[in-house]
């Protein structure tokens, strides 16, 4: 027969149901039965309040029942401290956590180590493992921790927060339709393919996984794993490192609907500063104005920037999930929809889609099963935002009318000159993206301590792009002869994977070991279509049948597909070690075969170890009563890059010239590439050092690393003798790069009271990188260029890459001065001054660098009651800017278009044709206010609704800086660094307003 016990219970302490100051407490009913378990207690008090309780159900476990006898009143530290329990609160939440024991014995301590190193589970790719054991460089970000408000890209939740993650968005602008740009620990290699300079991304197990598939409230934690001992688990795609993403899944016995909804605006920051109607008219008065004979006033006073700005631009998500289940079956599902307009028009796209998690086991445990399916449908306008439309505003004759007389679009003449309002609205661009996800796990418990595991997993991922030219759109006159122009391609993405792992693990006295070994295989398969027609007899019939064109048939038209496939099979095991909470050691091996590579180098083999000490637990550390926790880690690991395009290893066939034979035309085909049996992963080796500290009792807390890595066999094209090889160039190992860097993360409890709790992060990087090697005996090369300069002129490249020097490095003129009649001086090589005309290639040399040197952050957390008050900063220092803007239209020689104002101002002196020179090299150095965020947590005694949370939230709401461009958060990642684009997206400040509601 079942007894149920009545407990009344009264939980006070700090502010968790209580204010101090009416000395008051919330009074429960809650029935449990006897011998019942602190959980069940626990789930009573969520069901009837706001609170939520996180904790480690391992933990609970061994303090299982309750020391309930009877009725009782009594407080929660009372209740845990018998469980040998403490806790900690953070607004609504509660964390139990172990309680911690003082130096001196038999004091409890009335604070609790920090959640990222008292016990927290890490994910390290096919496995997980506590954080007091991890030996390696890993980073764990909780959903606690993530910034709040609209984000584009769900790694913008963890911008700033992990020391050495460069997560950029290029220009401080908000375009709904690009991505913020991800590299970790600096650049690792020359190829530019496939975001070869990205980290892997893992989704619950799945590597390669897209993030179209997750929104920002499906993630329960991101785990980086930074240097080579942490991610060699992942071989070939792991040296750009590897982020690991953990969705959220169900609570047993814990149903749980949720609902989060924000609106955002994005405002306009700042814009170019450019002549207006006036200004220009004034100018074309001025004798001594050169440019004069060939301005022309057409009578109207236009800003076509503003005409190409939305002010009215809106963003409204909406994301509503239930999850729940008992300690056998769990679910938890998901639906979304977000539309995102940008502060360009005709720019945004609208999402819609959900998530489906499932994990059930059988009665005994032995066997598990966990099903995950995602699945998102994006709607996209491409027609705004387009920078060169952004650059023809800058550059339009503020004069020219928009319109004529007639209501036409007014055109000039001019090469690449165009009307940008008219190709706004006479143009079409947009396309669909159906994203489609899967995977299946099984368990099985083999023996107690041994587990086996297989997965399978697919994703597809269909893109279908349409673009269309009206008639008598400018550009279908001059191209196509006034017949429209419509272009419509589909782009297939599918992966297969299946991995199958051996899991053991055995916890005796006092060692702990895990050792795991595994099998993996991925197959990528992506194909292309597209096809191009003109000659329309109307502007609504292309996207119905395109066919209906008449160049097609004429074989005027384009039409071509494609198709590529690529192979990854894998070997992998990982033994992880610990001797008395003390002693700590993880190797790593995986061997990895490919089918992008040669006949020679198809496999490939990525070791790792890395060794720990847990100084803290030793008996000498005791008498520094300062010292909570104190480790100290070292690592060493081999990873791999196999980022190149197909098939670059065979030769393969390309189409030429056709011929006639009989009537009939034939095409004629030949080798198009030279193949190389020898061609091979590139590997980073990477060393390593590390300190992980908690000081005066939970006080202060963080870790610093140092690494030092060297990325050698660069893949590469390298010119090659002709006829010896087929084609001039060839697919290689040749080069080296080094990078080395130091990383500090420091945590601050500044005040813990009931009502009020002030904290304090720091996240700081420094990087430093160096080609060491570009040549070897068989190949060579002098140097590569990146970031070629436009037109006019014949600027040549931006970025120069050479054997011993930075990468990033500018490499161009250093400015000397003007002459008297405002003409370019440039020093030579011998030191000696001379013209533009009389400079040659000797006189160039590096002259700056556009990677950023170090990265910063500081974030500070204020809790008062209900109330969550945020400031977070970002910096970056010690890098220069190619400012393109001035460099282009902030001269006077320019006119006859607009020009921007500083041509007046800054670059008076100036009256020549622009040139490339470190004159357009600015400090790049800023601090930014990135986010300020204001919540307020609502009591709510309602038995339907558990928990109401508002807030608003601003970003990019002030830059320190003194870099005279649009924004200077330029792209730092990858190879064409530090320029700032002609024509720029522009920057913004969001506002943000939201609601999470729990029932």
């Amino acid at each position: 027969m079942r007894k149920f016990l009545s407990c009344t219970i009264v939980l006070l302490l700090m502010h968790l149901f209580v204010s101090a100051q009416e000395n008051n407490a919330l009074k429960l009913k809650i029935s449990v039965k006897e011998n019942s378990s602190l959980t069940d207690l626990l789930q009573q008090v969520e069901h009837q309040t706001s609170y939520r309780f996180l904790y480690d159900p391992s933990e609970l476990k061994k303090n299982c029942k309750l020391p309930i006898a009877g009725s009782y009143t009594f407080t929660l530290s009372q209740l845990l401290s018998n469980l040998g329990l403490s806790y900690l609160v953070d607004g609504v939440q509660v964390i139990l956590k172990p309680a911690v024991v003082n130096k001196d014995p038999g004091v409890l301590s009335d604070t609790l180590l920090p959640l990222q190193l008292l016990n927290e589970v890490f994910v390290i790719g096919y496995g997980t493992i506590q954080s007091n054991y991890v030996s390696s460089s890993i980073s764990k970000i909780n959903s606690q921790q993530f910034h709040k408000g609209s984000v584009i890209s769900p790694l913008e939740m963890i911008r700033g927060k992990v020391a050495g993650l460069s997560i950029t968005r290029v220009g401080g602008n908000n375009n709904p339709n690009q991505v913020s740009t991800v590299q970790l620990r600096g650049v690792t290699t020359l190829s530019s393919y496939d975001a070869s300079n990205q980290p892997l991304i893992v989704i619950d197990g799945v590597p390669g996984a897209s993030l179209d598939l997750i929104q920002q409230d499906d993630i329960s934690s991101f785990d980086v794993l930074k240097d080579g001992a942490a991610a060699a688990i992942y071989g070939t795609r792991a040296s750009p490192g590897v982020i690991l993403i953990t969705t959220k899944k169900g609570r047993p016995d814990s149903t749980l609907l949720e609902y989060s909804s924000y609106i955002s605006t994005d405002q306009l920051r700042k814009r170019p500063e450019v002549l207006s109607a006036e200004d220009y008219r004034r100018r074309m008065l001025d004798p001594h104005n050169s440019r004069r004979g060939i301005m022309i006033d057409y009578g109207a006073t236009e800003d076509y920037y503003s005409q190409l700005v939305n002010k009215q631009n809106l963003t409204h998500y909406h994301y509503l999930s239930a999850s729940g289940g008992t300690e056998k079956n769990l679910y938890r599902a998901a639906l979304y929809y977000n539309s995102r307009q940008g502060i360009a028009k005709e720019n945004g796209n609208n999402q819609y889609g959900g998530r489906l998690g499932l994990q059930q086991k059988n009665k005994d445990n032995k066997i598990g099963l966990q099903i995950n399916l995602a699945a998102n449908i994006k709607e996209i306008n491409l027609n705004g935002g387009n920078l060169e439309d952004f650059e023809q505003a800058l550059q339009q004759n503020p004069t020219q009318p928009v319109k004529d007389a007639d209501g036409e679009y007014f055109y000039t003449s001019g090469t690449g000159y165009y009307n940008p309002i008219a190709r706004l609205n006479q143009e079409q661009r947009s396309a669909t993206i159906q994203t489609l996800a899967g995977d299946v796990k099984g368990t099985y418990q083999l023996l107690p301590h041994l587990e086996a595991a297989v997965t399978g997993a697919f994703f597809k991922r269909n893109r279908t792009e349409h673009n269309y030219i009206s008639k008598n759109a400018k550009n279908s006159i001059d191209n196509y002869k006034g017949g429209g122009f419509e272009e419509q391609s589909s782009l297939i993405d599918q992966t297969q994977t299946l991995e199958a792992t051996l899991n053991y693990k055995l916890e005796k006295d006092k060692q702990y070991l895990n050792a795991i070994t595994g099998y993996a295989y991925q197959r990528n398969v992506s194909t292309s279509f597209s096809i191009g027609n003109s000659g329309f007899m109307g502007d609504g019939l292309p996207w119905i049948n395109i066919g209906s064109g008449t160049d097609l048939a004429l074989g005027k038209g384009d039409m071509k597909s494609n198709k590529t496939a690529n192979k990854l099979v894998a070997f992998f095991g990982r033994l992880n070690y610990v001797y008395a909470d003390k002693y700590i050691a993880a190797v790593t091996l995986r061997k990895e075969g490919s089918s992008r590579f040669g006949t020679n180098h198809k496999w490939g083999m990525f070791p790792a170890f890395s060794f720990a000490w847990n100084i803290s637990n030793e008996s000498f550390i005791q008498e520094f009563s300062f010292i909570d926790v104190l480790k100290i880690r070292a690592g060493y690991g081999i990873t791999g890059n196999q980022a190149i395009p197909e098939y670059q290893s065979l030769i393969t066939l390309g189409t030429g010239g056709a011929y006639l034979n009989n009537g009939i035309w034939f095409q004629t085909y030949g080798p198009n590439k030279n193949p190389n049996v020898d061609l091979r992963w590139e590997k980073k080796k990477e060393l390593n050092w590390g300190l992980d500290f908690v000081l005066f009792s939970n006080k202060l807390s963080g870790n610093l690393d140092i690494y030092n890595r060297t990325t050698i066999d660069l893949l590469a094209n390298y010119s090659t003798q002709v006829p010896t090889l087929i084609t001039p160039t060839i697919y290689t190992n040749v080069g080296s790069i080094k990078n080395k860097g130091v990383e500090l993360t420091l945590h601050f409890n500044a005040v813990r009271k009931p009502d009020f709790s002030w904290n304090i992060d720091f996240i700081g990087s420094a990087q430093r990188n160096k080609l060491t090697k570009l040549s070897d005996d068989l190949f060579k090369a002098t140097y590569f260029q990146y970031g070629s300069l436009p037109a006019p002129g014949s600027l040549g490249y931006a970025i120069r890459a050479e054997e011993g020097e930075a990468l990033g490095s500018f490499y161009g003129k250093r400015f000397a001065g003007f002459t008297n009649d405002g003409k370019w001086l440039f020093y030579k090589a011998d030191g000696s001054k001379g013209t533009a005309a009389e400079m040659s290639t000797n006189d160039l040399t590096y002259i700056g660098n556009g990677i950023p040197k170090y990265m910063l952050s500081l974030g500070s957390e204020w809790k008062y009651k209900q109330w969550e008050f945020r400031l977070f900063f970002r910096s970056k220092l010690k890098y220069q800017i190619l400012n393109l803007p001035n460099l282009y239209y902030a001269n006077k020689k320019m006119l006859g278009n607009n020009i921007l104002s500083a041509a007046y101002s800054k670059y008076q002196s100036l009256n020549d044709d622009p040139q490339y020179s470190d004159y357009y090299l600015e400090k790049g150095d800023f601090l930014k206010l990135d986010n300020v965020t204001c919540a307020y947590n609502f009591r709510t005694r309602n038995k339907l609704i558990r928990a109401v949370k508002c807030y608003c939230s601003i970003d990019n709401i002030a830059t320190l800086t003194s870099y005279s461009g649009l924004d200077p958060e330029t792209e730092d990642t990858g190879l064409t660094t530090g320029i700032d684009t002609r024509g720029g997206y522009p920057p913004t400040r969001t506002i943000t307003i939201g609601v999470n509601l729990s029932f």
